[in-house]
């Protein structure tokens, strides 16, 4: 059976970057399952750029940050924060497509 991100991320969460960006922070509880997400390369623009239907211009980063244990994922807002249409101004309803990611 395939390994979830979910399953091996201690935090994966979503938030504001200011009015046209998007920020999402995964976090592992140790470097095992770190270097494991890392190895196996399954966050990426492209993956990221996949699961959020977006165009990869539209993913500005991907970085991985050993000491903290965590990948930064930043990505152009659709919508600018506040603007009519805009459903979540704060950023923090964005991570949902990383669950079921598969490793």
């Amino acid at each position: 059976m395939a390994q979830k991100l979910i399953d091996l991320a201690d935090v994966v969460r979503s938030k504001n970057a200011g009015p046209y960006e998007l920020t999402i922070d995964i976090i592992f509880d140790n470097i095992e399952d770190y270097n494991l997400v890392k190895e196996k390369a399954v966050i990426t623009r492209e993956k990221i750029a996949e699961l959020y239907q977006v165009p990869l211009a539209d993913v500005k980063d991907v970085i991985h940050f050993e000491p903290a244990r965590a990948i930064k994922v930043t990505l152009k807002r659709p919508i600018p924060a506040g603007s009519p249409g805009e459903r979540d101004v704060y950023g923090a309803q964005q991570h949902a497509p990383l669950l079921d990611l598969e490793l």
